[in-house]
């Protein structure tokens, strides 16, 4: 049977088995310790291999029972999610899990890497700011800020002149800015921009207090006399996701591709999106996902929204997974995706008739 090479799976959480095709993880992983394979994202710079492309899939492998193989292959067509099902059966009469999120991941559309990473960053609040300490020499300081983007992309902080880390920047303009999607979750993105700090220009003075301020509408400190707009001009933007599992993924992007890159115009409706499906829609989150990926999943909560589909953390029997769905064209504008969402519940309770 193939090997996971190329896996995509956003992000599959399985149980580490003795005696199954993981116990080569044994080394690293307790035997109760769950295994996160997570997708990949390709760049411009090529990272090394993953170390999870021997993985091979055996019988052992979670399987879907045959039942289930019977009630979506009942409707299905040339391109249908039951094809993609059927195609998976595996030796034991059951549907070979990874294989089933394989092939759906493999086509699932999402955003451009830097498009992603740009966007992310845009429409984050606070951040870990590493400097150079002036007062310990050679050695680094950490501190938690606030920032803003303006319309490049670059960060922008509001510092007094009393904090520690702008005393450093004064003296040394290098530093880095890192950004996690998710603290509380290890195997999400991490971004870290590494450049040079330095006074935004009288000129720009109040276009970016005005960017900063729709972003922290509170911070009315900026007017303070003590108070000064910092710029990190980026040198490189790098990313990593998957940390601590066995698909670790990275890449970086130049200040100029970075500049030209677009943030998503759909991603900033993502809370108020997930919020409305996830309290008042789960079981037609849960009928989206089941006609999409062929897996029978117990439950289904959207993560976040961008133009081209949806993340969501599903659960099927006790373990968790992190899929893509996309949708089935971009959506340009919010009540797109509305419109897009009943189209794919019509077109998965119709199935499922």
């Amino acid at each position: 049977m193939k090997n996971v090479a190329g896996f995509v799976a956003h992000n599959m959480t399985l149980p580490l088995r003795h005696g199954s095709s993981f116990a080569n993880f044994t080394t690293h992983h307790r035997p109760s310790q769950p295994i996160i394979v997570r997708r990949v994202v390709q760049t411009r710079i090529p990272t090394p291999q993953p170390f999870y492309s021997s993985i091979s899939l055996s019988s052992s492998t979670p399987t879907l029972p045959r039942r289930c193989i019977v009630s979506m292959a009942s409707s299905s067509t040339a391109d249908s999610p039951a094809q993609n099902a059927s195609a998976a059966v595996d030796g034991s009469g059951g549907v070979n899990v990874f294989q089933l999120v394989q092939a759906h991941q493999e086509k699932a559309a999402r955003l451009p890497p830097v498009e992603e990473i740009k966007t992310l960053l845009h429409h984050s609040l606070r951040a870990m700011l590493s400097t150079l300490s002036l007062k310990h020499e050679g050695y680094p300081s950490g501190s938690m800020v606030d920032f803003a983007c303006d319309a490049y992309g670059s960060p922008i902080l509001a510092v007094s002149n009393l904090a520690v880390h702008t005393k450093d920047l004064l003296a040394n303009p290098k530093c880095s800015l890192l950004v996690a999607k998710d603290p509380a979750d290890r195997t999400e993105i991490v971004i870290t921009v590494h450049g040079d700090a330095v006074p935004v220009a009288e000129n720009d003075k109040e276009a970016i207090g005005t960017a900063y301020l729709a972003r922290h509408p509170d911070a009315f400190w900026v007017d303070f006399g003590d108070f000064q707009f910092l710029r990190i001009e980026p040198r490189v933007i790098r990313y990593v996701s998957g940390v601590a599992t066995a698909a670790l993924g990275s890449g970086e992007f130049s200040p100029e591709e970075f500049r030209l890159a677009k943030v998503d115009p759909i991603y900033q409706f993502s809370k108020p999106i997930a919020s409305h499906m996830n309290k008042d829609h789960g079981e037609d989150t849960k009928l989206i996902v089941q006609h999409s990926t062929s897996i029978p999943v117990d439950f289904a909560h959207i993560l976040d929204v961008d133009s081209l589909g949806f993340n969501v953390k599903a659960g099927y029997q006790g373990n968790t997974l992190k899929l893509r769905i996309p949708f089935t064209r971009r959506a340009t504008e919010r009540k797109d995706v509305k419109t897009l969402i009943v189209e794919m519940l019509d077109a998965a309770k119709s199935q499922a008739k």
